[in-house]
């Protein structure tokens, strides 16, 4: 959850600040004395330290340390963020960033791409997924870390770097000369009619600059598709910027209705989002997904769809983060992130979750309340008086007090120690493998028609057979009947990868749905999103 913490839900502007440093003013906090009087306290003893202390000291370090001392006893959320961070994270929030266009991991002390980013320059010179770069600028690049990968393979635009990519079971290496460009971080990972319905699907991974855009772009594509109804999936979509959540919002929601207020200790920070109307959006039938990596900006959407009966959420109850933050820039480039107020759903509901001083437990998620599987809150009064209960425009009950409940709570599946040894260990290491050995047959056999592979293709007894070696190379013992329990998911898994390798990761995740329990139950769903929209 460390990075769920590290992203604001904040309007994306700032002040030059550092106020408790070096500005005077003397407006004085409850309970204790003014900015400017425990400045001076702090400059003394910072001072008295540089001069007297045992050992040299860095003061940069010790006043960044102080910086997080005092942001970490505020709350949560509230964080000091270096500029090398800062870097990364405008460059995550603007959408874009500088380099060669590839998602990779590091396999055996290979660098392997995962997928070559579309339009990106890796993608048009034909570098396709299961590729592995051994040497960049001449130089081995096995043994790589993943900063040194970054460092190598990112650059300013219209710089080349040259790099060696041993493919599949060719011999020689093939050689590249990659020009970068400016490389689009996407916010909707996946967008899709899935086969043989009227139902688009939508992931959005996050709320960036381009997030709207994306969507809208995407939306109209699957529509002229055929798209009569929509799952929105929010899953792991840990936030982003307000104003993208409330564009979202706005597309499904009529106008004049309220999709979220705000509410600070200084009224500058209330506000409050109304629907504009004419959302190109606010007829489809809707159901959004959710489960406990879904914050901030994903409840904000979820909350709004469920408050208006705009549509059903499935999944489980999402992460519980309902306080906005807003960023300020330091002088030297670095910046914090300052809680300034609460948000609220449209039925007046705070979701955020109760924490204590123990941040750590609230990242990790301890404590948190999740209902029963197969729960809809639509019909169930519950006397919990940690989750206050508040009526939705057509008066079904919801709950605050803890994140965003479902109207159904589906749990995803369980897995044996099999798999999970499988997954941690080996089964993306033998995927890369098996690509390089089957691609070329599949590509040839179903001659680029997904559909075809995904209603013919089948993980066969080979393939298990060779998992099962390099399971069982690697110190792993092969559970029999642990593996006839996850049969199906490890073939699954198997099959999916295999599909983003010959196409990307729309084929991946089409492929990955057909056995993801929590989606399947939203497909039977769309009946009841009907009947809700005659309410």
């Amino acid at each position: 959850m460390k990075k769920i913490l590290l992203i604001a839900i904040g309007v994306l502007f700032g002040f030059l600040a550092g106020y408790w440093l070096s500005k005077r003013s003397e407006q004085p906090f409850s309970g204790g004395g003014g900015v400017s009087k425990n400045a001076e306290k702090f400059e003394e003893i910072l001072a008295n330290a540089q001069k007297n202390y045992v050992d040299t000291i860095n003061t940069d370090k010790l006043t960044e340390s102080a910086i997080k001392g005092l942001l970490n006893d505020l709350d949560p959320h509230s964080v000091y963020i270096p500029v090398v961070q800062k870097q990364r994270e405008d460059e995550d929030f603007r959408g874009s960033f500088e380099g060669i266009g590839v998602q990779f991991e590091i396999i055996n002390d290979t660098i392997t791409i995962v997928t070559p980013i579309i339009g990106g320059p890796s993608e048009k010179l034909g570098i396709r997924a299961g590729d592995k770069i051994v040497k960049i600028d001449g130089k081995n690049a096995v043994g790589f870390a993943d900063t040194s990968v970054i460092r190598a393979l990112k650059g300013p635009k219209n710089t080349k770097v040259d790099v060696g990519i041993k493919r599949g079971n060719m011999r020689d290496l093939l050689d590249f000369t990659i020009v970068r460009d400016k490389i689009p971080i996407y916010s909707v990972s996946a967008s899709f009619v899935i086969p043989n319905t009227d139902i688009g699907y939508i992931a959005v991974n996050q709320f960036r600059a381009t997030m709207f855009d994306e969507f809208v772009k995407a939306a109209r594509k699957l529509r002229s598709e055929g798209m009569k109804r929509m799952v929105l999936d929010l899953r792991g979509n840990p936030g982003g910027l307000l104003d993208q959540a409330f564009e979202l919002a706005d597309a499904f929601i009529p106008e004049g209705q309220r999709i979220v207020y705000t509410k600070g200790r200084q009224t500058q920070f209330n506000d409050e989002y109304i629907g504009t109307g004419g959302g190109e959006f606010e007829d489809i039938p809707l159901i959004v997904m959710l489960d406990a990596g879904s914050a901030s900006a994903s409840e904000i959407v979820a909350g709004a769809v469920q408050d208006l009966d705009r549509g059903l959420i499935v999944g489980e109850t999402s992460f519980g983060k309902g306080l906005v933050q807003r960023p300020y820039d330091l002088s030297d480039g670095s910046s914090y992130r300052l809680t300034i107020s609460r948000y609220y759903t449209p039925s007046g509901r705070s979701i955020q979750r109760p924490y204590s001083k123990d941040f750590a437990k609230y990242r990790r998620l301890e404590g948190r309340k999740d209902e029963a599987e197969g729960d809809n809150i639509a019909h169930k009064e519950k006397g919990d008086s940690s989750r206050p209960a508040f009526k939705t425009l057509s008066g079904r009950t919801v709950y605050g007090g803890g994140g965003i409940v479902p109207d159904y709570v589906v749990k995803t599946d369980t897995v044996t120690k099999l798999t999970i040894e499988l997954a941690s260990k080996v089964l993306r290491e033998f995927c890369d493998s098996y690509l390089a050995q089957k691609g070329e047959s599949v590509r040839s056999t179903f001659q680029g028609e997904f559909g075809r592979f995904l209603s013919n293709y089948a993980v066969g007894s080979d393939a298990i057979a060779g998992l099962r070696a390099l399971a069982e190379k690697r110190g792993i013992v092969w559970n029999d009947a642990q593996y006839a329990t996850d049969e199906r998911i490890i073939k699954t898994y198997i099959k999916a990868q295999l599909a983003r390798g010959l196409w990307n990761i729309n084929e991946q995740i089409a492929v990955s749905i057909t056995n993801d329990k929590q989606v399947q139950k939203a497909l039977q769903l769309f009946p009841e999103v009907k009947k809700l929209a005659k309410q």
